[in-house]
């Protein structure tokens, strides 16, 4: 069986397809607006590079925080892979308890890095995703989804400060050699990556505070493993965590699994 996977995000959406337990393929688009048929068409093409058969193709799961994509890609998954696609969200057998206020608000992403953080690390957990936010999601020994924090990620955050500042020259995400930067160009680098890298050890600092425990944390996101390489806290890089997470839960919500 072949099951795609499909991680829609404010800036990028991540598509992967898994062959049983292996990813076989992934791609990183720009979740722009796009109609059923133009989505159907980049599948098509993907699959394609990707030398997969379409009709190898049985599955599909959906994870996503842009409420107007989540139509076009599952009516152009359904067109053209003849698929339906399961669309994740807090009402699904997920394995866990959300321990939210309000689950229906919980990011469908953090809900699938909880699950698929719980099957692969020891629990108590903060799971850390670099993407378009940062967001810190805490799970407890009990296998209960805590809440967690959303702080702005590190393209967000340079975007406003070169919107707001004329002469600093844009820089690439490089960590440098020093936390004194030498030149314009190395202190920003190193406010950016350093100043990151402290945001995220304090807050698991303040989680274990609270919790009165230590906690495994995990770093997934385009960005885990550059501010991984300078944090204290970070224990594990899992590029793919998000992509696991929603084989997980369709595995468990296909089967009527109650283990995942």
């Amino acid at each position: 069986m072949m099951l795609l996977v499909v991680d829609i995000g404010n800036t990028h959406t991540v598509v992967g397809v898994f062959k049983r337990e292996d990813l076989v393929c992934h791609w990183r688009l720009r979740s722009h607006n796009r109609t059923p048929d133009e989505i159907g068409v980049y599948l098509l093409n993907l699959l394609k590079v990707g030398e997969i058969p379409i009709d190898k193709i049985e599955g599909a799961v959906i994870s996503s925080v842009v409420p107007p994509l989540d139509y076009p890609w599952s009516f152009g998954i359904k067109q053209y892979l003849g698929v339906d696609s399961l669309m994740v969200s807090s009402k699904l057998d997920l394995g866990i308890k959300i321990a939210y206020k309000n689950p229906s608000e919980v990011g469908a992403d953090r809900l699938v890095n909880a699950v698929a953080g719980l099957v692969k690390y020891p629990a108590p957990m903060a799971i850390v995703d670099f993407g378009t936010a940062i967001t810190l999601d805490v799970v407890s020994r009990e296998r209960e989804y805590l809440g967690g924090v959303i702080a702005p990620g590190l393209a967000t955050s340079v975007e406003a400060l070169f919107g707001r500042t004329a002469k600093l020259p844009k820089v690439s995400f490089e960590v440098p050699k020093t936390v004194i930067g030498q030149n314009t160009m190395e202190s920003i680098q190193a406010g950016i990556l350093y100043g990151f890298a402290g945001l995220v050890d304090h807050l698991v600092e303040k989680v274990e505070e609270e919790l009165e425990q230590k906690v495994t944390v995990i770093a997934t996101g385009g960005d885990a493993q550059r501010i991984a390489s300078l944090s204290g806290k970070i224990q594990h890089v899992d590029p793919w965590l998000t992509l696991e997470g929603l084989r997980f839960i369709y595995e468990r919500n296909k089967n009527g699994s109650k283990e995942v």
